[in-house]
Formats: C-alpha cells, sequence, structure tokens
C-alpha cells in the first residue's frame, strides 16, 4: 500500500532515505527527462530552496519513491548577506531568479505565515500519485492553520487542481522560458473529507 510521508529537517532526519530519493527523482524528472539546466550533484538535484525550512511531502511504496512536492511557508527566510531568499515565486518577482520571468504576477506575492509554497511536484513515469499529493498537502496544511497554497507550475497544473473540486486563482499571466510555459496560481486550503493514509513525520518544528 503507498503512503505518504511528511518530513520536516532537522527532526526527521532519520527519514532522509525517503527525501534523497526524492531528490534522485527530481533529477530523474526535471534534468534527464525534460533537460531543464539545474543544478545536480551525485544523482540528485538540489537548489537553495532545499533547507531546513522545506517540508517534503513523499509518496512511497515502501523504500520506493513514486512522487514527492516540497513546501514552503511565505513567511520563512533563508540566506545570509546581501541576498536573502523567500520562495519561488516570491523571489522570482524581485528578480533574484534570472531563469524565471519577472512578471509571474499582477501584484506583490504575499509573506503570510498562513500561506504556504509548493513547488518541485514530481512523479515516476506511469504513477498515479499527483492527485494524492495535492490532497495529502491540504490535510498538511490544515494541520498546520494555513489559509492558502501558491504553485507554480505548468497550466495543466491548473486544470488538475481545478478538476479535483478546488478554485485555483491565476496570480499572474501565462509566462514561457526555455522550459516551457507555466503560470503562477493560488488555492484555498479546503477542508475536504480525509483523503487516504497519510503518515506523519512530526519534526517538531514551531509554526
Amino acid at each position: 500500500m503507498n503512503e505518504i510521508t511528511v518530513v520536516r529537517m532537522p527532526g526527521g532526519f532519520h527519514r532522509y532515505d525517503l527525501v534523497r530519493a526524492f531528490f534522485q527523482l527530481r533529477k530523474a524528472v526535471f534534468i534527464d527527462e525534460m533537460e531543464w539546466p539545474l543544478y545536480q550533484y551525485d544523482e540528485i538535484e538540489f537548489e537553495q530552496y532545499d533547507t531546513f525550512n522545506a517540508v517534503y511531502l513523499i509518496a512511497h511504496d515502501g523504500p520506493r519513491v513514486l512522487g514527492g512536492a516540497r513546501l514552503i511557508r511565505t513567511d520563512w527566510m533563508t540566506g545570509t548577506g546581501k541576498v536573502r531568499y523567500s520562495y519561488m515565486i516570491r523571489d522570482a518577482c524581485e528578480g533574484l531568479l534570472p531563469d524565471l520571468p519577472r512578471e509571474l504576477c499582477f501584484e506583490k506575492p504575499p509573506t503570510d505565515p498562513q500561506i504556504w509554497e509548493l513547488t518541485r511536484l514530481a512523479t515516476v513515469p506511469g504513477t498515479d500519485v499527483a492527485r494524492d499529493l495535492l490532497h495529502a498537502t491540504n490535510q498538511f496544511l490544515i494541520q498546520e492553520g494555513a489559509k492558502r497554497c501558491l504553485f507554480l507550475g505548468p497550466p495543466a497544473f491548473l486544470r488538475m487542481a481545478k478538476s479535483m473540486g478546488y478554485s485555483p486563482n491565476r496570480l499572474g499571466p501565462t509566462v514561457k522560458n526555455g522550459d516551457g510555459s507555466f503560470l503562477a496560481f493560488s488555492c484555498d486550503v479546503v477542508d475536504f473529507p480525509r483523503h487516504g493514509g497519510i503518515s506523519y513525520v512530526d519534526l517538531g518544528v514551531p509554526t
């Protein structure tokens, strides 16, 4: 039976095997398959947002990772010195991510403890866990007292959210770069009936 485990660092380091396998899946999907020019090292893909602030939702069948996504609360900051990163959508609009267009949003993106961002959704080809991951995200955000989640992905991502009963709201226009077309949108957290079984690894991170 597939599980979705929520892993937060540093307290969940005993399940870092799942996080590393998720990084390997990201490398296989985004770099090997989609040919995005992302940073890789030792067969994994990771970046400046993969810090102790990140929360990972990982679908797996035992040790085999089938998919995952990364969540970051929009009021958290990382980094030192002149450049400090918050989350992908906001930093793109601030001009901190030269590979992403600045015109992702019509208005300045929020920094709010009740709003989170989901990025790096990746699944093993041929599996159908993306919807389970989005339902698990919604359940996790209810637990955290969140009100809204921001997403960055292809237009098909927005259509999938709508087909699942969410009411996505575009944050800006559909934009393009060398990796394809994508857009930023948001969905309110919805108190749906609990969907499937989720095993939580609670790392004691204050909210």
